[in-house]
This record gives structure tokens, sequence and C-alpha cells, in this order.
């Protein structure tokens, strides 16, 4: 039996300590925002300190959320774009991916160095803005989708996903009397769930956490994602019409953890998408990262 040494002892001490110290520094913020919003609004105004638990219990704040119109529309904004907008996001990406994935592409290293060229230079933001502007998808929700359609770190990962599938059976595919469109649809892609898992959490959260793109393209209130909703709520204090109550005191208490109670119900519906990707989610990185 192998002795531990006091080196690796103390190594030991010192990794799990310093684990633990980045644990509890990572959950404490999310605890806290779940049990503020989970307090009543007049105990958690007045409470001073560190927060393990709800100062009282209220469900004030999930029912102004819930009750609240603006807050609805927002939540259908935002399935829009994200549905919508991952369907362009993975046809454009896959086809692309598809495209560049060919070993005899004319001109495939000058294309893929422009397209690499773009994630290290850019227009900048009045650019962009000038080019929404000037297809008239300003105020509309489609400025939100198209700019965004194609990533180029999600791009370069599935092309060499492709790559790394057999070229057996292509070749077979092709024998057999298939197109181009077919060996994707038929072949590639049935292959490559991992990284369309992986395509689905980043283009996904990326859509869903958006709110500077709405905060500069849209004007209209009633086409705000939900994130620009609860940014103006955590910064603007723009919740007087999220409430609806009669007294000053009440208000006041149902404002308090309306903005913890905002914060969960954007935040969840990402927390419980992770664990159904999650055994695609490190395979389709690792091998769209690793090989060519």
């Amino acid at each position: 039996m192998n002795k531990i040494s006091i080196g690796e002892r103390a190594f030991d001490v010192v990794n799990v300590t310093i684990m633990l110290i980045l644990m509890v520094a990572t959950l404490y913020p999310m605890l806290y925002i779940l049990f503020s919003s989970l307090s009543d609004g007049n105990r958690l105004i007045a409470f001073d300190g560190v927060l393990l638990w709800p100062q009282g219990f209220s469900l004030d704040g999930y029912k102004a959320v819930f009750s609240n119109e603006t807050f609805l529309q927002a939540f259908k904004n935002t399935f829009f774009v994200l549905i919508v907008g991952l369907i362009i996001n993975l046809s454009l990406t896959s086809f692309g991916a598809y495209f560049l994935s060919r070993d005899g592409l004319l001109l495939r290293k000058p294309i893929m160095f422009f397209i690499v060229f773009t994630m290290f230079f850019q227009g900048g933001l009045v650019p962009l803005y000038l080019i929404v502007k000037a297809y008239g998808l300003l105020n509309t929700l489609w400025a939100l989708i198209l700019p965004s359609a194609v990533s180029t770190f999600n791009l370069i990962i599935m092309r060499t996903y492709f790559q790394a599938l057999p070229k057996e059976l292509e070749e077979s595919a092709f024998l057999d009397g298939a197109g181009h469109f077919t060996i994707l649809f038929r072949v590639f892609i049935p292959l490559s769930m991992p990284v369309i898992a992986v395509m689905i959490l980043y283009y996904g959260v990326g859509h869903w956490n958006s709110w500077f793109s709405a905060m500069i393209y849209l004007r209209d209130q009633e086409l705000f994602p939900v994130q620009l909703v609860v940014r103006n709520i955590l910064l603007d204090n723009d919740n007087a019409n999220m409430i609806g109550t009669s007294t000053l005191q009440h208000s006041q208490s149902v404002a308090e953890t309306l903005k913890y109670a905002a914060i969960i119900v954007t935040t969840a519906p990402i927390l419980l998408l992770y664990p159904f990707l999650q055994k695609y989610f490190v395979k389709g990185v690792l091998v769209g990262a690793l090989k060519g």
C-alpha cells in the first residue's frame, strides 16, 4: 500500500479548501437572490447582514412578475427570438460547416482566412447599426436575430467536428446516389448530436441573455426581450408599472422582492436546460476543438 506523503496530504487539504471557497463564492450570490425573492419585503429592507435564509415568507414578487403584461409580453418576445433564432443559427451554421469541411473545396484556405479574420477585426457598433438601419430592421425583433445569425467560433467548432467524421460514410452515400443535402441531413446531422447540443446551448444562451442589442435597436417597449426588462428594473428602478398596489409601504415591499424574483424567473429556464445537454456538451466541445 502506497503511503501518502506529508506534501501530498498538504496539497490535498489546500486544494479542497480552495475548491470549497470557490464553491461558496459561486453559490452564495445565487442563494442570496433566491432567499431574497422568497422573503417578506419589509423585513428584507430592514435586514442588514449575511442572508442565510428567507426573512419571513412571501411570493408577492413572483405574483407581480407573472401578473404583469409587460413581463409576459417580454417573455413572448424572448421565446420568438430564441426559437426563430435557433432555427436560423443551426441551419446556416450547419450549411457553412459542411461547405467548409469539403476536401475538394476551391479556395478553402482563403475563405477560412477571411472568416477567421472577422473574429479579431470588426467594423464596430456604428457600422453595424447603420447596416441594420439600412435593411429596415430597426425596432423589429429581426434586428436581434439576423445580425447574429452565424457565430464564427461556432462555425469553426462544427466544421472541425464534421471533418472528424469517417470519410467512408460520405463515400458510401455518394456511391448510393446521395447528394450533398442528403448526406448533410441524413448522415452528418444524425451523427453530430453532441456538437448540435453545444450549438443549441451556445446560441440559446446568447439569445436568452441578450439585452444590449435590444437596447440599441428597439424603441417600442412592447418589443423588449425579458432581459432588457429585467435590466431596466435593476438599474433604472423601472418597476412602478410592475407592482399595481395602492399603499406606498406595500409598493416598496413588493418592489424590493420583485427585483430578485425577476432574476430567478429569467435564470431558471437556462439552469433547467443544462442537465439535458450536459452529456453531449463535453464530448461536443472536445471533439470540435482538438482536431484540425
